[in-house]
């Protein structure tokens, strides 16, 4: 890779799980009536087309991953998980006045956090099987979670399993020793490879590494020990995420100064050993920050023009209605977006009111709807068009405007009524993306701050 692009390109952006990012919503979240209202809607649509999507955030964690910027809660105290179930099934059937007398059909479950694995199995099967009790599975659904290498038993993938998990990500992040002791994380390389092995065996139909480029203490000699070791395993996907530090929001991470971190040329440096390893190995670039084989389904859904992008990362699933339970958790009807109550205490006070626990949100436009089609089409198939008149606006021929430094650096393809990432711009889909952001280009964006793209 040119070294100069990277310098260049490596700017602060978002990393684009939406459109408008969290930071530029609207000031004044909709009302709990206007998203009953957009949610109803695309529930009528969703449920009977494709089914729905369902995120349940678990943020109880045993000790803080210092790297981490997830909304998580530090206790040993596992008597908060019977609590915490029995709300976000309350939670759940507040979602029922919306459905009337029509059946949920769930097409996706996604167990994030925080530490999924920190809930005991019992009380996971436990709460899919309350999300499920007056639900209808769709025949072609996908159940996945995370899990923590430090704490996830075989008892958890077999009760999993149980209730229709089929898909596991594996927070390895790094093998070095040393850069785990960093970030306070206890695993080791023999848990992974047991993790692994055990999934598969059980049935498991795919596993997804996590792993983190720019960590304190991290070489390239050290990354390409770890993706040595990655490869051996053969995870189906990979996901190959830029290290965001943002000590001003996540405290946690001033356990370490930036002078332990790599500096720009070293970061670069790691991320193309890293990346190209994995190309060599068999792995695609299958979008912003992910690779997968050519067997794993991710793979199949680009190559088919299925690949989807939401606050759950990449998925080969795509329905209307993303419903998130949980603190922090965020819901999408397309048309609209909420996040629900970040501190665990008022996300119970809100569901013992009887009220969704709505904390922000935003309610899309006839413009934000445009631009987001394009962002998605430019991350899940690394190119857009716009023959139709109402595919564009006034930003979005500013966008192609911005593009023109990227056209010239052979970063993108511009021709009549259409755009494509090259092969050599593919490292820099959230530049691209960030060309069509209205929000970031506005005057209002100064204060807001973003990690680099690369």
């Amino acid at each position: 890779m040119d070294k100069d692009l990277l310098f260049k390109y490596n700017t602060p952006g978002p990393r684009y799980t939406s459109y408008p990012t969290v930071p530029y919503w609207q000031k004044t979240p909709p009302t709990e009536q206007t998203w009953k209202e957009l949610a109803s809607e695309a529930f009528i649509v969703s449920n009977q087309k494709e089914g729905i999507s369902l995120y349940i955030h678990l943020p109880f964690c045993e000790s803080l991953c210092t790297y981490c910027g997830c909304n998580t809660r530090i206790t040993i105290n596992h008597k908060v998980e019977e609590k915490y179930i029995s709300v976000v099934l309350k939670e759940w059937e507040l979602y029922f006045s919306i459905f009337g007398e029509t059946k949920p059909v769930i097409r996706e479950i996604h167990l994030g956090g925080g530490t999924p694995t920190f809930f005991s199995p019992e009380n996971l099967t436990k709460l899919i099987q309350g999300l499920l009790q007056n639900a209808d599975v769709h025949p072609k659904a996908q159940f996945s979670f995370e899990a923590h290498p430090g704490n996830t038993t075989d008892e958890h993938l077999q009760a999993l399993y149980n209730v229709g998990f089929r898909r596991i990500s594996i927070g390895v992040q790094d093998f070095n020793p040393l850069v785990l002791a960093v970030i306070n994380r206890h695993q080791t390389y023999d848990q992974i490879i047991h993790l692994t092995k055990k999934s598969r065996e059980i049935g498991y139909t795919s596993v997804n590494y996590d792993l983190v480029y720019g960590l304190p203490f991290q070489k390239v000699c050290t990354m390409m020990e770890t993706i040595m070791r990655v490869v051996q395993l053969r995870p189906d996907r990979i996901a190959f995420y830029s290290y965001a530090h943002i000590p001003w929001i996540k405290p946690g991470q001033r356990k370490y100064s930036e002078k332990d971190l790599p500096d720009a040329d070293k970061k670069m440096a790691i991320y193309e050993t890293g990346r190209n390893a994995l190309e060599l190995s068999g792995y695609h670039d299958i979008g912003m920050d992910h690779f997968s084989l050519e067997t794993d389904e991710l793979f199949k859904a680009q190559q088919e023009g299925r690949l989807h992008r939401n606050f759950m990362g990449y998925t080969d699933t795509h329905t209307q209605l993303l419903i998130g339970l949980g603190a922090s958790s965020i819901s999408d009807s397309w048309t609209g977006y909420i996040q629900n109550e970040k501190t665990v205490e008022a996300y119970y006070e809100r569901i013992k009111a009887g009220h969704l626990p709505i904390f922000k949100g935003h309610e899309l436009t006839k413009d934000d709807l445009i631009l987001r089609k394009h962002i998605l089409r430019i991350m899940t198939q690394f190119e857009t068009n716009w023959e139709n008149e109402t595919e564009v606006c006034d930003d979005f021929y500013k966008a192609i405007d911005r593009l023109e430094d990227m056209e010239f650096d052979e970063l993108v393809e511009i021709k009549p009524y259409h755009l494509r990432v090259t092969e050599k711009g593919k490292a820099f889909v959230r530049n691209v993306c960030m060309a069509f952001d209205a929000k970031l280009w506005s005057e209002s964006s100064a204060t807001i701050q973003f990690s680099k793209t690369v």
